[in-house]
């Protein structure tokens, strides 16, 4: 009888197994749910900020001063997913981007 290897070792703690154990693949389902639902709130995200942005082009066309700020909120609520990206990569927390599941 072969001797199991160290790493999966039915007796070892189950922190240390190795990542084919099924915790980690419910741990995996989560993240394509949370994948699943971003989808979402970037669809939202994005037309949310298409109106903003129409509407800001409209009150400047009615001679408004606020409208800049309200295009200026449009891009930013319309590309934040984007922005998000950029800044977890900037600072070294690629793993903590989520790719979203159409």
């Amino acid at each position: 009888m072969m001797p199991l290897p160290l790493l999966t070792d039915p007796r070892l703690p189950l922190a240390l197994r190795p990542l084919g154990h099924p915790v980690f693949a419910q741990l995996q389902a989560v993240k394509d749910g949370f994948g699943s639902a971003l989808v979402l709130v970037f669809m939202i995200g994005f037309f949310w900020g298409i109106i903003k942005i129409w509407g800001g082009a409209n009150a400047i066309s009615k001679g408004d001063s606020e409208g800049k700020a309200g295009i200026l909120a449009g891009i930013i609520i319309a590309a934040a997913a984007a922005i998000m990206a950029a800044l977890f990569t900037i600072f070294g927390m690629q793993d903590a981007i989520l790719t979203p599941r159409f």
